[in-house]
């Protein structure tokens, strides 16, 4: 209870941080205005005259990919940088708490710009009949998928004091798991001479080829079991990274 309660408070105060300046607020515009141009201009959402989101959703491994990193850049490296990092971990509160809990705010964050997509779900419901469940799954999909990208971010962020390797860092990690799993990196490993075994292992960890089948409506446990595999191993790594920096 009192561990719920610690993560609790350091998750308001982190949530807070997000709104207190206007970079929430140029996130939260830029996401809406990247995912809308992929969706209606790039994808041709009209022109396709079919009630379906899967083409909304296609763009949202690459929209994250973007923005992720630049909203959880500072989660390790501002408090780093201020020297904060010192007087949270002075407090009662473990290290484990405080790394939840900032994973929880950043993923809440990215949550919300999710959320306000809602229109594009009322234009498809305007425009014809589609499938609910496989608005639910693709939605699920989606908020899986940025819990991974965040949780990447955390890691990357607590790998410096420095905001911009924080951000480089995690676009690389989540650049290299999304390619893992597209056809042409699986011919050019395979042309290497990589066993087959060892080629379908990488592409299997790709984090587009999880979230494909549930941006088409269907929810399998693996694909759940592997975004948290992937939430729990990064967060598990940010703590390693972090408690040993605090103990040199």
């Amino acid at each position: 209870m009192a561990s719920c309660t610690t993560i609790r408070a350091i998750f308001r105060r982190e949530f807070k941080v997000y709104f207190d300046s206007p970079v929430a607020y140029v996130f939260l515009v830029a996401y809406l205005a990247l995912t809308g141009f992929m969706t209606f201009a790039v994808a041709m959402f009209y022109e396709q005259r079919q009630a379906d989101l899967t083409p909304f959703f296609f763009w949202h491994p690459w929209v994250y990919l973007l923005l992720v990193p630049a909203a959880t850049m500072g989660a390790w490296a501002e408090e780093r940088r201020n020297g904060t990092i010192e007087l949270l971990l002075t407090l009662p509160v473990t290290l484990a708490e405080a790394l939840v809990a900032k994973f929880l705010a950043a993923w809440a964050f990215i949550a919300i710009a999710l959320g306000l997509t809602f229109p594009v779900v009322i234009t498809t419901i305007w425009l014809g009949d589609p499938d609910a469940g496989a608005i639910v799954a693709g939605y699920a999909g989606s908020l899986l998928l940025a819990g991974a990208c965040v949780a990447i971010g955390i890691f990357a962020s607590a790998l410096s004091r420095s905001q911009v390797v924080g951000f480089v860092a995690s676009l690389a990690i989540c650049f290299a798991l999304m390619i893992i799993g597209f056809d042409p990196f699986i011919n050019a490993v395979s042309n290497w001479g990589v066993p087959v075994k060892l080629v379908e292992a990488l592409a299997s960890c790709s984090l587009v080829q999880h979230f494909d089948s549930m941006r088409r409506g269907v929810i399998d446990l693996k694909d759940v079991a592997y975004y948290v595999g992937v939430m729990v191993f990064m967060l598990a790594a940010a703590h390693v990274v972090t408690d040993s920096r605090k103990a040199s």
